[in-house]
């Protein structure tokens, strides 16, 4: 994966149509991407653009911060697959590896609790 001189390490980088899944299995994430899908639920603001690629060795922390800045809340809510919250410390790479469908990572996030 060629790496893109204007965007700062660590950071999280447009799809542009996902062509290929990636494929992520090594369990501290070195050198693999990850497709996360978001999704919004009630009444959060949609995003343009859906999907997006992010270092498996990346906390979960980093997804938060990011939407937090795309959809310009302070005070978001994010869910894998519906069913629950992750630790923001938790591993993008392992969240992947124990609850990724098709490929892909599923966040779903609001702008309030949506799921206890």
């Amino acid at each position: 994966m060629a790496a893109d001189p204007n965007q700062k390490k660590g950071s999280i980088s447009f799809l542009c149509p996902v062509v290929s899944p990636f494929t992520a299995y090594s369990s501290r994430g070195s050198r693999f991407a990850v497709v996360v899908n978001f999704q919004s639920v009630a009444n959060a603001p949609k995003l343009r653009q859906s999907k997006f690629k992010i270092g498996g060795n990346e906390k979960f922390a980093k997804v938060i911060e990011f939407l937090r800045r795309q959809i310009h809340q302070d005070t978001v809510f994010l869910y894998v697959n519906s069913a629950f919250s992750p630790n923001p410390d938790e591993l993008i790479i392992d969240l992947y590896n124990n609850f990724g469908i098709d490929g892909q990572l599923v966040v779903n996030y609001a702008s309030s609790l949506a799921w206890g």
